[in-house]
């Protein structure tokens, strides 16, 4: 019922009017508390179909190209045998009329690991080539006190010889080589440059600390050194592009024999990939087979053998008795 035109108010509705109602969000919206939990359930019906859409199908690679020009992402990168990959060098250069003289380098990418998440610890080697392809000379350093070593080491091309004199020179960048050279009497006293030489101190793994002075002096002024950045790869020169195609490859396979024995050969090899370019051309793709040693299969013959003789024994013993 409507009030009265004169001016009064029924009693229970100015109780009404004179307590101001406290209206709840949820009363004022009923929709907002059924709207979170709708939108909850969207997500979680999201999530459900893309668990359950199949991932997309990669396509196959295809092995081979048919015309000459085409996209190279739908395609396996073709792998070459060594020879055939120096010749396509040496067409190369004829082709873009590039230095005839230019060198020859490989990419090595390396498997590292070991067993129990170890790895090789990254290395640095040097080895002596089958065929020079420079005639740059490594500077040699010699560590010796004895007056008769100093003039050998002299003699056969030395570019530094001295004692513990040389110490302090070498600790203030004042004197640098290429390589340094020990005679085992003065190594106790090299100590102090233990962390500034790091893999170059003179040390019996590298063929650096011996009696030998001629030979390790002449080793390490023609050697080829080698070592591997980002922990897993290898990018050194190995020829010269106009060198005969069997020099290229037998230096490629001393490189690559001297690689393999950083790692043990009961594990995968250490080689995983190879890449061989010249300084203008693109990168080639070796196919592994006959490049790596094939260590496994003459331990397996020797295995083999062991065993013919073992079996031949009790019959020659039969037979004597």
């Amino acid at each position: 019922a409507l009030a009265p035109r004169c001016g009064w108010v029924l009693p229970g509705l100015q109780q009404r009017l004179a307590v101001p109602a406290v209206v709840s969000p949820a009363a004022a919206r009923p929709y907002a508390a059924a709207a979170k939990p709708a939108k909850k359930d969207a997500k979680r019906t999201r999530q459900e179909k893309v668990k359950e859409k199949p991932p997309p199908r990669r396509r196959l690679l295809m092995t081979k190209p048919v015309d000459d020009v085409y996209l190279t992402w739908l395609y396996r990168r073709p792998s070459y045998e060594l020879e055939q990959a120096v010749g396509m060098l040496k067409k190369f250069q004829e082709l873009d009329f590039t230095h005839p003289k230019q060198f020859v380098y490989i990419n090595v990418f390396l498997d590292m690991a070991l067993q129990k998440k170890k790895k090789v610890d990254p290395f640095s080697s040097s080895v002596t080539l089958p065929h020079r392809f420079t005639d740059e000379v490594n500077k040699v350093l010699v560590f010796t006190e004895n007056e008769q070593e100093v003039e050998v080491a002299q003699e056969h091309g030395a570019a530094i010889v001295g004692g513990v004199e040389l110490i302090k020179w070498i600790l203030e960048d004042e004197i640098q080589a290429d390589f340094y050279v020990a005679v085992p009497a003065i190594i106790p006293k090299l100590i102090p440059l233990r962390n500034k030489l790091k893999q170059k101190y003179p040390s019996t793994r590298r063929k650096s600390l011996g009696s030998d002075i001629p030979k390790m002096v002449q080793f390490f002024r023609e050697c080829h050194e080698y070592t591997v950045e980002d922990e897993s790869i290898i990018k050194t020169r190995i020829a010269r592009l106009d060198m005969p195609t069997e020099h290229i490859i037998a230096n490629l396979k001393t490189i690559i024999h001297d690689i393999c024995t950083f790692k043990p050969s009961n594990f995968d090899p250490i080689v995983r990939r190879l890449v061989i370019r010249s300084s203008t051309s693109e990168g080639l793709l070796l196919n592994l087979d006959g490049i790596l040693p094939q260590v496994e299969k003459v331990e397996e013959k020797e295995e083999e053998n062991a065993t013919g003789e073992n079996q031949q024994k009790p019959d020659q013993e039969s037979v004597s008795t």
